[in-house]
């Protein structure tokens, strides 16, 4: 288990910082949700605690670069992919594929629905391999 000290620095942010943060910290939130991950699980995992998990998901404070990598394995994505900036998507050029398009249309739906749809592809895709 990794173990990230919570020591905030006393430089203030700037707003874009402020606001890269407050986006960071929306975004694993969401991540953890869809993965059933709780907030005590994860400040388990970091290292920190719950109170902290929540401080990142709200953008009060800072998340530590050294503590990217972890949150992205505890969340099953990539770094890239956790800090809002999926370089897989912006490597192609031209219109998104119908399959993209649906998978994004998929991730937007509420969790229930997405476990559904999830359920479904799994059954079809054990019936195409047999």
């Amino acid at each position: 288990m990794a173990t990230f000290p919570s020591v905030i620095s006393t430089v203030a942010l700037s707003k874009e910082e402020h606001a890269f943060f407050v986006q960071l910290g929306n975004r694993i939130a969401q991540l953890r949700k869809e993965q059933d991950i709780t907030q005590v699980q994860l400040a388990e995992l970091l290292g920190v605690s719950q109170q902290t998990i929540t401080a990142y998901e709200v953008g009060r404070r800072r998340i530590q670069v050294s503590a990217l990598p972890v949150i992205a394995r505890a969340l099953h994505v990539s770094i890239e992919e956790l800090i809002g900036n999926d370089a897989r998507r912006n490597s192609k050029r031209g219109p998104a594929s119908r399959l993209q398009q649906q998978l994004d249309q998929i991730s937007q739906l509420p969790r229930a629905q997405q476990k559904f749809v999830s359920q479904m592809l799994d059954t079809v895709l054990q019936q195409a391999s047999r």
